[in-house]
C-alpha cells in the first residue's frame, strides 16, 4: 500500500510546516511503514539550524520517523479516525548529518503492543547509509470532539 502527500493528510493530522513525510512507499497496516522525506533548503528550520551549515535537526528526523510509524498504526481498520501521539524515544543514535538536497528513506516496524501503546523500531537512511536509528513508542487515542 502506498500513499502520496494528499492521502497522507487524510491519515495524519499534521500540516505544513509539521507534516514531515512526503510519501509512504510501502505499508502493511499494524506491521510497518516505509516513508520518504525530500529535504529542501526552503524549510523553516534551516533559517536558524544552522545558517552557515544547514543541518536537519535530529528531533525533526525523529518526528518524521514517528509520523511514518503512525501511518502504520492508523491504517489499521480499528484505528481509522484516531490520533497517535509520540510517546517516547529510546536508544536514538545520530550517525550522519542530513542536509538540504538529501532524500530520507524511513522505515518504522511496529515491534510490540500493550493496549493502546505501540512500540516501533525505526531507521532513517540517506543514499543507503544509516543516518538515524531509534526505538519509538506511540499512544493511540480517540480525538477530542
Amino acid at each position: 500500500m502506498q500513499f502520496n502527500s494528499d492521502e497522507i493528510k487524510k491519515i495524519l493530522p499534521h500540516r505544513y510546516p509539521f507534516l514531515l513525510v512526503d510519501r509512504i512507499t510501502a505499508c502493511e497496516p499494524g506491521k510497518y511503514a516505509d516513508g520518504r522525506k525530500c529535504v529542501s533548503v526552503n524549510e523553516m528550520q534551516f533559517c536558524g539550524h544552522f545558517p552557515v551549515q544547514s543541518v536537519m535537526p535530529g528531533v525533526l528526523v525523529l518526528e518524521a520517523l514517528a509520523q511514518t510509524g503512525a501511518v502504520a498504526l492508523l491504517t489499521e481498520e480499528e484505528n481509522k479516525g484516531k490520533l497517535v501521539f509520540f510517546g517516547g524515544v529510546r536508544q536514538a543514535r545520530f550517525r550522519r548529518p542530513i542536509i538540504p538536497g538529501d532524500v530520507i528513506e524511513m522505515h518504522c516496524e511496529i515491534i510490540g503492543r500493550k493496549g493502546p501503546i505501540g512500540f516501533g523500531k525505526a531507521v532513517a537512511t540517506v543514499d543507503g547509509k544509516t543516518a538515524v536509528t531509534a526505538e519509538l513508542s506511540f499512544a493511540i487515542t480517540d480525538p477530542k470532539e
